[in-house]
């Protein structure tokens, strides 16, 4: 099934607790290691987003993400692997891939955005947002200017408006077509019926409305990342070692569509133990 043109391909974890709090009561955050070709990275997942984040956990113990390939590389933007076609490559037996037939239910926290490091799920169009199950991708992009980042504050709100607009009752037969044609993998009619919706949707604001607030802007102005993604695409983690062999791997040489030309590995991944 080729997914891979729908997916997106595209983190500050804000403390809630009290000031007097030691650092002893913290939660301790899972930290994934993925060995590539090009080195080491390493993840650690958000507690906030626990859906995903069991997820992740159980795919890495079951062995999935073991000698993929890196299958998406767009330089200043993201790499991503988890594709269906490296899974067959690694020779896995097709009822593990069966099984494989579901979506994770979209988490968002106003706390985790897309920084430069951020660890996302890709996913198609579908109207509830809900995230691939093995498809993931790390922020590659650097700083923003604040004029870019006006700009990407609009594309959330167009895909916010678009979201709302698409699940609102007076459009279901237009929601049920979208979870038709998606059920088909026909995209070339959720095209046309994604056009059709973009133009109704032109003039709705009977929603909330996302403001980038300014200390995650802050962050996009000297750290960078993909503002854009905000509120539409799960951000379940980030990097927190590695981010140098991230770079490495987003100026590798790529094909047609961001594929790299010489294969990127991931060779093992593995939680790692306090």
């Amino acid at each position: 099934m080729h997914l891979s043109r729908f997916l997106i391909l595209s983190l500050i974890i804000i403390s809630c607790s009290s000031p007097n709090e030691s650092a002893d009561d913290q939660p301790t955050l899972i930290r994934v290691e993925l060995t590539t070709s090009m080195g080491a990275i390493t993840l650690e997942l958000s507690d906030k987003t626990p859906l995903h984040r069991d997820n992740f956990i159980k795919l890495v113990n079951d062995d999935m993400y073991d000698s993929i390939i890196f299958h998406r590389v767009l330089q200043d933007f993201v790499v991503q692997a988890g594709e269906f076609d490296s899974l067959r490559q690694v020779n896995l037996d097709s009822s593990v891939i069966e099984g494989l037939d579901y979506r994770v239910p979209a988490e968002f926290d106003s706390t985790l955005f897309h920084k430069r490091g951020a660890l996302g799920a890709a996913r198609t169009g579908n109207p509830e947002r809900a995230s691939s199950n093995i498809q993931f991708y790390i922020v590659h992009r650097g700083p923003r200017p604040d004029s870019l980042i006006n700009k990407d504050e609009e594309r959330i709100n167009d895909m916010l408006r678009l979201h709302y607009v698409t699940n609102a009752p007076e459009n279901k037969m237009w929601l049920d077509s979208i979870n038709s044609v998606l059920e088909s993998d026909n995209y070339e009619a959720f095209g046309a019926i994604y056009d059709t919706l973009s133009k109704i949707s032109e003039g709705y604001e009977d929603f909330d409305r996302h403001s980038i607030p300014e200390y995650q802007r802050e962050v996009y102005r000297t750290l960078g990342g993909t503002p854009h993604l905000d509120q539409n695409y799960t951000v379940f983690g980030e990097v927190v070692k590695g981010m140098n062999v991230v770079d490495s791997i987003a100026a590798v040489p790529v094909a047609e569509g961001g594929r790299p030309i010489d294969q990127v590995m991931i060779l093992e991944a593995r939680i790692l133990t306090n």
